[in-house]
């Protein structure tokens, strides 16, 4: 049986490297999606191939754009025979804080487009060969309680898209279940830094006591739970949103901070 291939935006660091490794330990192909980080994204594929044995690519594209997502898609299946998992890892995010009225266009535009209409263009270029499958996993990422539509002060953009990403999840997630195609959420908690592309196993000894579980969380803790969603018997798993924090209150945290 071919191996199934999964395209993972914003693959070449954080949480997507992590994701990466995730899944080509498991036997999966990997295309890793990159805007500038090429030379962490050829170091990763090549590291896929040679200690797993997959075959994994690199292809860069901003996915704000849509020529871009086409590029990407085309450019992988010029490698594979199809894209069976898409991870939408990729979601631009601009630190400071900001009110609404204070955005420029350009700013608020890509943060819509980045984390919101992407997943539009790519689910458009790749849900069509995924009907003809009858098989396809689509994975989104949002924050801690997204699917109440919270207010998030100084973060309407981004609060916005992935709200409005988490409604969009749940649609394709009914309006593709008999074609064998599953979309679900995953929401990480407050996992910062250099943990982002860390294993569980590192954080055990790491104390922690703002997390309720007593310990930081880990990129493996999100990857995980990615690959468990790309499994085959996880068929019956979809529309979910899925908080991943430790039992931290992530958002709440944020509110309290920015009062």
């Amino acid at each position: 049986m071919e191996n199934k291939t999964a395209l993972i935006t914003g693959g070449a660091t954080g949480l997507g490297r992590r994701t990466a490794l995730q899944l080509a330990a498991e036997g999966i192909n990997v295309i890793i999606n990159y805007r500038n980080s090429k030379i962490e994204a050829e170091q990763l594929a090549a590291e896929l191939s040679e200690v797993f044995n997959t075959k994994n690519i690199c292809v860069q594209g901003d996915i704000t754009n849509y020529e871009d997502c086409e590029k990407i898609v085309s450019q992988a299946l010029k490698e594979f025979t199809a894209i069976d998992i898409v991870v939408h890892n990729a979601g631009p995010y601009i630190s400071e804080r900001k009110k609404l009225a204070d955005y420029q266009i350009h700013e608020w535009t890509y943060l819509i487009n980045g984390n919101l209409n992407a997943v539009f263009y790519l689910s458009n270029l790749l849900i069509p060969s995924m009907r003809k499958r009858k098989w396809g996993r689509i994975i989104t990422v949002g924050f801690d309680r997204v699917e109440s539509a919270p207010g998030w002060i100084y973060r309407s953009a981004f609060a916005a898209a992935k709200s409005g990403l988490a409604s969009l999840t749940k649609t394709l997630a009914l309006e593709e279940a008999d074609n064998g195609i599953t979309a679900n959420m995953v929401c990480p908690g407050d996992i910062t830094g250099e943990w982002k592309e860390r294993a569980i196993s590192e954080s055990l000894n790491a104390r922690d006591s703002s997390v309720p579980v007593g310990r930081p969380g880990t990129g493996e803790d999100i990857s995980r739970v990615i690959s468990f969603l790309a499994h085959d018997d996880s068929g019956f798993i979809t529309g979910s949103i899925i908080p991943i924090t430790g039992g931290k209150d992530v958002l709440g945290k944020a509110l309290r901070e920015n009062l």
